[in-house]
């Protein structure tokens, strides 16, 4: 069943119940949203849109924060027989016109945080004919048509757009080694399968209620919370991840299920040990699992978890965008003894450690980390070449080193290229260390990520100052403000950086230098 579909059925099953809540503590707001509403608002999206000439096949931009109206106007998207196109909320200007160029959008739709990129980039976006923007009257650019006035033009009748499970649904931008956003292209099975594989894994019900705090426009918190979706089971969409706002809100809300970054669940853990947080203040007895993952987790972190919350089943899963997120993989929550492995093949899901023939190593030898099941995506759209190498025979060659243990567990030993993750997010080294060797007194840069208790890693930039120059960290620093807070490095260090007889950085001798483990052991 398409997911569109699926919400039409819960619309039609329980439509007076409570499908969505969005808290917002900051500013005390709380908004809730039925299934019948969100069924009707998905319609009226798609209905304007069709109005307006979007058609099967036309693509969709969705720029929007986390908030109620995300995922009824995604959803709205796909009614249209369109493609949806949500984009990273990070994205600079520069990346949301590439990637407005490279999906031919024909309509644009963004939220208030998002003005001043979409201002710079509105001239080179010829192709997009209608810009829709969520957000106060008055901060309304004059080429956008609000969106509550957008949508009251559509019905919320079902627009009956023949939809069928092969046909093409969304095009989820991640990037490649150099940084440059990538277009992944998913179907409507992809999609249907990831509500399957995370319902199978967790067993959510209609009582449960899954606590959504990642941002949607990636394919991991959403597609976590296809699992409550596929069964008619509440969300609540929280704006904020202080411990205290999410552990008032899983009180409040009576959540059940819970997706962590490891982050979150450390500052957690941090308030509860300096008695900044107290469980005492909080409801939490019906809250049952705590899914940490995005990254990899620290297992004496969840040891610290469960002595506090000796109740809670734990999960973590791996995935990746091209296969539609999490689930490919999966520890299994009756699986605590082997924390610290990402787990089983998930759900229909088949996997293989591989070498560069595609020939299986042996057991407990690492190797390529390759999976095949309904998630994989249907191809990098228009990149050919890159889908090539990527697929080979039904198989998504992943990037990643893995090992398979003697009980068939999959051990991630080695990342096959040189991101870094920080707080969930993916940084590529490249494009910060272009950035750095603009600074007039810097001669070469390298950088690498560090291990981090919170974050997983840091970002550490190795600076080569040049000969008779001096620079210090705060010069560094300064010049660093440009780049967007994330990809900041959070250690700057001086020393030589090392190339190769070929011109490339040694980044294995960097991270044996500063972090003692050889190359073959990072994580």
């Amino acid at each position: 069943m398409i997911i569109t579909e699926i919400l039409a059925r819960n619309a039609r099953m329980y439509g007076n119940d409570v499908a969505l809540i969005e808290r917002e503590p900051s500013k005390n707001l709380r908004r809730t949203m039925t299934w019948k509403e969100f069924d009707e608002s998905a319609n009226r999206v798609a209905n304007a849109l069709r109005a307006k000439g979007v058609k099967s096949g036309d693509k969709v931009i969705h720029l929007m924060m986390n908030c109620l109206e995300w995922l009824p106007a995604y959803f709205g998207i796909l009614r249209t027989g369109a493609w949806a196109v949500p984009l990273n909320f990070r994205f600079t200007a520069e990346d949301i016109r590439y990637c407005c160029q490279i999906a031919e959008a024909k309509a644009f739709i963004f939220g208030e945080e998002f003005v001043d990129r979409v201002n710079a980039i509105r001239g080179d976006l010829g192709g997009v004919k209608d810009f829709v923007f969520l957000g106060p009257e008055g901060l309304k650019p004059g080429y956008a048509q609000g969106y509550d006035d957008f949508i009251k033009a559509g019905g919320t009748q079902d627009p009956e757009v023949p939809i069928s499970l092969l046909d093409d649904a969304a095009l989820y931008f991640t990037s490649g080694t150099t940084g440059t956003p990538k277009p992944i292209l998913l179907t409507h099975r992809n999609l249907e399968h990831a509500c399957i594989v995370e319902n199978q894994h967790h067993k959510q019900t209609r009582k449960d209620n899954f606590l959504l705090i990642p941002p949607l426009y990636h394919t991991g918190g959403k597609m976590h919370w296809f699992g409550n979706f596929i069964v008619g089971g509440k969300a609540v969409i929280l704006k904020g991840i202080k411990p205290e706002w999410i552990l008032q809100t899983i009180s409040d809300e009576q959540v059940t299920l819970v997706f962590l970054l490891v982050p979150w669940a450390q500052d957690i853990l941090v308030g509860l040990e300096t008695g900044k947080v107290r469980l005492g203040d909080y409801r939490l007895d019906q809250w049952r699992m705590i899914h940490i993952g995005a990254q990899p987790v620290p297992p004496a972190l969840i040891k610290n978890w469960k002595k506090v919350f000796p109740h809670h089943d734990y999960d973590t899963n791996y995935g990746l965008s091209e296969s539609t997120g999490p689930g490919c993989v999966h520890l299994g929550i009756e699986n605590l003894h082997k924390v610290g492995s990402i787990g089983l093949p998930g759900f229909d899901w088949e996997c293989r450690i591989v070498d560069e023939n595609m020939k299986d190593v042996l057991r407990g030898e690492p190797g390529e980390l390759a999976v095949r099941g309904p998630g994989v995506m249907k191809e990098y759209y228009k990149n050919p070449e890159a889908t090539k190498k990527t697929l080979v025979k039904g198989w998504l060659l992943t990037g990643d080193m893995a090992r398979f243990d003697e009980d068939g567990f999959i051990w991630l030993v080695d990342r096959k290229k040189d991101i870094i993750i920080t707080g969930g997010e993916n940084i590529f080294p490249v494009e910060i260390e272009d950035f750095l060797i603009e600074h007039g007194d810097i001669q070469d840069a390298a950088v690498i990520g560090l291990p981090d208790e919170r974050l997983g890693e840091i970002v550490a930039a190795i600076i080569q100052v040049k000969p008779g120059r001096t620079l210090s960290e705060g010069q560094v620093e300064k010049f660093c403000e440009s780049l967007p807070r994330y990809k900041r490095p959070r250690k700057i260090i001086f020393d030589d950086v090392p190339r190769n007889p070929t011109g490339k950085i040694e980044k294995p001798k960097l991270r044996k230098k500063y972090t003692g483990v050889s190359e073959s052991f990072k994580m």
